[in-house]
């Protein structure tokens, strides 16, 4: 979550409607947290109003690392692919750049780290709206399954999910409290929001489209943040999506928004065979 490593992606971001008096829409990847640890409308960059979980509770969950730091999460939906956003995977110049540790609570240590060798960017990825946010990472040799590393369930292509459906993101969103260590896995309990309230919300940037799936409380305190993108939303057993954006962090009236995992159930299937 360290600004400077990667300004350029900062900046694109937080000019995208070049108005001063708005919240900065941002991703949520662990470079574009700001140095102070703090947005600019106060949130921490964490999995925030979270729990520490051990990994045999979130099994799919990945550190995504590249140039050896965490950077993101992903989650394991075979034994040789992976499914992570988009942001997390285009400042990378080539998969040689990129690993994951796997079986490990801890993003830097334990459980095994396996070298990226191919990226898979969706081809409609657009990093302003920060629509199609999905990446399939395909690993230079299989993970070994088994209770601290197994396959998260996808659901099947349009599948919905009623509103106010409990579910569980997972991450290493920096905590930025002495209390609440960043080195342990942290989730977080999230009811999905409705998709029209979502997009009513984010209205003046755009709104959300139908990749996009919406999880918070309306009044805010639990939520992802920088550091935790490209990590899984699970619902009833399933990968729901994968976190990608929002206004600050647990902010009242800005749920959180994931990338829709069920509207390209089709693409992942024709690119990975999953």
């Amino acid at each position: 979550m360290f600004r400077q490593l990667f300004l350029c992606s900062v900046l694109l971001f937080g000019a995208v409607l070049g108005d001063d008096s708005l919240p900065e829409l941002r991703p949520r990847p662990r470079f574009n947290a700001t140095k102070s640890g703090s947005s600019s409308n106060g949130s921490g960059h964490r999995i925030v109003g979270g729990f520490v979980i051990n990994i045999a509770d979130a099994p799919h969950q990945v550190s995504l690392q590249f140039r050896l730091r965490h950077i993101c999460g992903g989650s394991i939906i075979s034994s040789k692919w992976v499914l992570t956003a988009a942001h997390c995977t285009e400042l990378a110049s080539s998969p040689q750049q990129l690993r994951v540790r796997v079986g490990s609570a801890r993003h830097a240590l334990g459980g095994a780290v396996i070298p990226v060798k191919r990226i898979v960017q969706h081809p409609l990825y657009d990093s302003v709206s920060i629509d199609y946010d999905y990446s399939l990472l395909e690993l230079q040799r299989a993970i070994w399954l088994g209770r601290n590393a197994a396959v998260v369930p996808l659901p099947v292509q349009g599948e919905s999910v009623p509103d106010g459906t409990l579910s569980l993101v997972t991450g290493w969103g920096n905590t930025q409290s002495t209390s609440e260590s960043q080195v342990l896995l942290r989730a977080a309990y999230v009811p999905t929001f409705n998709q029209n309230g979502c997009n009513s919300a984010y209205s003046v940037y755009g709104g959300v489209t139908d990749r996009m799936i919406c999880a918070g409380f309306a009044a805010g305190g639990r939520d992802a943040c920088q550091g935790d993108s490209g990590g899984p939303l699970v619902a009833n057993g399933k990968l729901i999506g994968v976190v990608s954006w929002g206004i600050g962090c647990a902010q009242a009236n800005y749920p959180g928004v994931y990338a829709r995992v069920a509207a390209v159930r089709d693409w992942i299937r024709t690119n990975s065979g999953v």
